[in-house]
Formats: C-alpha cells, sequence, structure tokens
C-alpha cells in the first residue's frame, strides 16, 4: 500500500504540477520546503548533521538558515523535474549556464570519452537536458531501481524523454556496458557522492572519513576516458549555474586499484569545493560519512556511481 501510495504521488506530480502557472508552483515549493524544515524530521536533522562538517564554524542559528534554504532548494529540483518534460528546448538550452564548458565539448572532441560526475546539488537532470539539447550530446547514466516497478518505470520514462539512456543498478552489471559507450567516444553522467553499496572507496571529505563510489573512477582508468566533476547550484534568478572543473588524469603509477582510489580521492576535494562555495544546494539527506553510518560487509561488486532518487 504504501509503495503504491508513492507511486501515486509522483504521477500526481508529474500531471497536475505541469497545468499550474509557474509563480503558484514556486510559491508551492516553498511553502512545502518550509512545512518540512519546521517539523524537524529526520531528513531536516540529518541535512544539518551534514552541513555541520561543510560549515564547521557555523552557529546553530547560522546551520537552521542554511537547512530551511536547503530544504527550499531541494523543493526547487523536485518542481522544477516535474514541470521539465513540459519546458520548450530554448528554455533548457537557456535554463543552465555552466562555467568552464570548454572542458566538456573539448573532452568530446577528443573522441576518447567523457565521464561527467555529479553530487547532489541543484536540478542534474536540467544539467543532463542541457547537454542533450544545447550540446546535441546523448549520455548514458545509471539508476536504482526503485520500488514499486511502476515508479522505476516513471522515472525512466522522465529521464529518457530528456534524451538520456538509463541502465538499472543491479550488482555491477551496469560497468560493461559504460566501459562500452566510453570506449566508442560516449559520454557518461553519474552522480556520485555517495556510495550506495559496500563496495565504494574511502576518501577524507571535509575533513573526515567517508566512502564515495568507485565505479566513475574505475571507467576512467579501464577505458582511458576523461573524468570531468561538475558542481551545480541555482542563484536567485530561474537559471541554475554550473562549474565543469579540470578534468582529472589517471595517475601514471599504482595498480589501478590503486590509480582509482587517488582519482576518487581528487573527485570528492572537487566536489567539497563547489559545496563549500554553496552549501545549502547539496542535497544530502541521508547519512554520508563513515562515523554516521552502521557497519555493513564489504561488497567487491565494483558498481558504478548512481543516485538515489
Amino acid at each position: 500500500m504504501r509503495e503504491r501510495l508513492t507511486d501515486a504521488l509522483y504521477g500526481l506530480g508529474w500531471s497536475a504540477l505541469k497545468k499550474l502557472p509557474e509563480p503558484v508552483v514556486v510559491r508551492l515549493g516553498q511553502r512545502i520546503a518550509d512545512t518540512l524544515w519546521r517539523r524537524r524530521g529526520a531528513g531536516v536533522l540529518r541535512l544539518e548533521a551534514n552541513l555541520a562538517r561543510v560549515v564547521p564554524d557555523a552557529s546553530p542559528r547560522r546551520l537552521a538558515e542554511l537547512s530551511r534554504l536547503g530544504m527550499r532548494s531541494y523543493a526547487r529540483y523536485w518542481l522544477e523535474s516535474f514541470r521539465l518534460p513540459t519546458w520548450s528546448k530554448d528554455r533548457i538550452r537557456s535554463g543552465f549556464v555552466p562555467a568552464d564548458a570548454h572542458h566538456l565539448v573539448d573532452g568530446l572532441a577528443s573522441g576518447r570519452g567523457v565521464i561527467v560526475a555529479l553530487p547532489h546539488m541543484a536540478n542534474y537532470d536540467l544539467a543532463g537536458a542541457w547537454v542533450t539539447t544545447k550540446l546535441g550530446v546523448p549520455f548514458t547514466t545509471v539508476m536504482e531501481r526503485l520500488k514499486p516497478e511502476t515508479l522505476y518505470d516513471r522515472f525512466v520514462a522522465y529521464r529518457e524523454g530528456l534524451g538520456m539512456e538509463v541502465l538499472p543498478h543491479t550488482g555491477g552489471s551496469a560497468f560493461g556496458a559504460l566501459a562500452r559507450r566510453l570506449r566508442a567516444g560516449g559520454l557518461v553522467c553519474l552522480v556520485a557522492d555517495r556510495d550506495l553499496s559496500a563496495s565504494g572507496v574511502e576518501v577524507t571529505f571535509f575533513g573526515e572519513a567517508a566512502k564515495m563510489p568507485g565505479g566513475p573512477a574505475s571507467l576512467a582508468v579501464r577505458t582511458g576516458a576523461l573524468l570531468l566533476p561538475v558542481t551545480l547550484w541555482y542563484d536567485e534568478s530561474p537559471v541554475m549555474r554550473g562549474r565543469m572543473h579540470p578534468p582529472i588524469e589517471v595517475p601514471q603509477a599504482g595498480t589501478r586499484a590503486e590509480q582509482a582510489a587517488v582519482m576518487t580521492q581528487r573527485l570528492a576535494d572537487a566536489f567539497a569545493a563547489g559545496i563549500a562555495d554553496h552549501p545549502h544546494h547539496w542535497h544530502m539527506l541521508q547519512p554520508l560519512w563513515l562515523s554516521d553510518l552502521p557497519p555493513r560487509p564489504d561488497d567487491s561488486s565494483g558498481n558504478p556511481g548512481t543516485e538515489k532518487t
């Protein structure tokens, strides 16, 4: 019953919110976010605890304000995503303005394949739609299987409608398909700041130990593709901003595993730089650091990075 209700609510979002005037949707999103923030539920408290690592000198009042803004940013992501299929191509092209986009354009032109890795910031679906619409480049991504299956199918159809190829995250089986896309000079985009398996690479993130997916770096090591960190944020306008960070090169020395570990740490450092600049646009409402996670058995499946929707 709970799964069916969840599916119905998402279906309502995609159908009803498309028909409302945009100013109404914006106000609705802010009201929903503020209501959830005032309830001080587990997600809000976790967001504040995570932000306390990002802004360690923030007072309790400042952390509360950051979490309030964070919930508004998170609501904007969802409401924007529900309405994104109705946006015109011109609006998608102008709706995202990334700095240093030449890193992506040049990487694609080189023919070596590109892996874009992002944290849970702002609206990565809009960034993906910009890539397929503005640059005219299709790409492949990976998504966790959701329950019920009808909800998973909704998200797959939504993202495929934006021009993405979506592979299921099923115990590492997507890795080979992604490698083939990259060896053919293609583009792969992965949300990669939270390990959903037990096979992540341990990194230092804002001074504490965390695990992040090793898939993006492992793909770069094995295929020679360019690994490109990207961070996103909103400003006060309807336009989303972003930065395409310099590519992370494969180290000259070490085994493949050692090379991937070094690259995953550098990826975490790039994420940390972007998150520190725009902390309330990082939508991390789940435990991330090892000290916050229950112990779990190791897994050597080598899953690529994915996002939890």
